[in-house]
């Protein structure tokens, strides 16, 4: 009865096209009507636009200690993508149910939203929370913003269970996402006199070059036993745009890059050498010739990633609750390392695989859905 339970409640929020760049108020309110029926109390908590919101909700007596069950409720476009059925509306065939979020991650909600009345129990003992949150697709806009909420308050949760889809396999660590857009204003010129002009793509060249050492870098910091893949923090040259013609000085570039960090010192490292190289000794250079010349640094989204621990109480429960006993590591970002930053242990597990998440047709099994079930079943149970 859940499972069929579940499997009507996806098909509901599959049919919210949640994308990033739209409003997900409908699938909040949505939610937010199941979780008051089921017994929980609600907040809706609005960004400055009045578009996206998020959703922190509590089953049982608001207390420090609780549990926190955290899902994303944005899905990613479809534009360009070669669906055998509309993406927002759920299709089953042979076990698996398809639509836009089925796996990422619409399926671990509709399985929260089935188990009420099992959670209600488990509350009894600890507070149950909920924390479905927008935008976590561009930059985990929203989790970032009711992090900062929760650190703020007396009663604060201990554990969280982010269920990003892992097959139902234990990950304590996942690696962070940081984005960087770099705009280079040079001085325009004839190219027979480079000396008389600054040429940005040249100072963008430059600065990639300050990255790539920066790799080599990363590699000797890495620490002895890193569970990730690739070991160490790595960085990428995604895109480099500037120039109009082989005769002309390049007045302008614009560079994106990304880094992803294994831990928070590493993402200060490299923030911290390529500020001081372009301080030290790009800038200086560019106004001797152009005192108007710039680099100017637009941070896309910096997002801490999940930092493996020794001891962490969330992945122990996880172990006791699906019989596992080894976490693995990924190098996808989520959103469990901004729980953990306002001190919380913070585990990945849930239903449907990575290799599904932002492709077309992408799906969650029942089996998978029956597996997540289970986990949230035996919270009530003791530990």
């Amino acid at each position: 009865m859940r499972l069929a339970t579940t499997r009507a409640i996806l098909g509901d929020l599959i049919g919210f096209p949640s994308v990033s760049s739209q409003s997900n108020l409908a699938i909040i309110h949505y939610i937010a009507e199941r979780l008051e029926t089921g017994g929980a109390q609600v907040e809706v908590m609005l960004d400055e636009s009045g578009q996206k919101a998020n959703l922190f909700a509590t089953l049982g007596a608001p207390r420090s200690g609780g549990l926190v069950l955290s899902g994303h409720s944005d899905v990613v476009p479809v534009s360009d993508q070669d669906w055998s059925n509309d993406p927002f509306v759920m299709r089953e065939d042979g076990g698996q149910l398809y639509g836009r979020g089925a796996c990422d991650m619409k399926g671990f909600i509709a399985a929260c939203l089935a188990s009420l009345d099992t959670l209600s129990a488990a509350a009894q003992t600890r507070p149950i929370h909920f924390a479905f949150t927008h935008d976590e697709e561009v930059g985990c806009l929203g989790a970032q913003s009711l992090v900062k909420l929760l650190a703020a308050r007396d009663v604060r949760p201990a554990l969280c269970i982010i269920g990003e889809p892992t097959s139902m396999q234990v990950y304590d660590g996942n690696k962070g996402c940081c984005e960087y857009t770099v705009c280079f204003e040079g001085l325009p010129g004839h190219s027979s006199a480079p000396d008389k002009g600054v040429n940005a793509v040249e100072y963008a060249v430059r600065y990639i070059n300050r990255l790539f050492d920066l790799r080599a870098e990363l590699v000797a910091r890495c620490p002895p036993g890193s569970r990730f893949d690739p070991p160490e923090t790595t960085l990428n040259v995604g895109a480099l745009h500037g120039g109009v013609s082989h005769n002309v000085i390049a007045s302008r570039a614009e560079l994106n890059w990304e880094m992803r960090p294994i831990n928070a010192a590493d993402m200060q490292f490299v923030k911290d050498a390529i500020a001081t190289y372009v301080a030290d000794t790009l800038l200086p250079e560019m106004r001797a010739i152009a005192p108007e010349a710039g680099i100017a640094t637009e941070t896309v989204g910096e997002v801490r990633g999940l930092e493996p621990m020794d001891d962490n109480a969330a992945r122990d429960l996880v172990f006791a609750l699906t019989g596992q006993n080894h976490a693995g590591c990924v190098a996808f970002n989520t959103e469990a390392g901004l729980f953990q930053a306002i001190g919380m242990d913070a585990v990945i597990c849930g239903p449907g695989s990575i290799e599904q998440a932002h492709k077309a047709d992408e799906f969650v099994t029942l089996d998978q859905l029956s597996q997540c079930l289970g986990m949230l079943e035996r919270l009530g149970e003791p530990h």
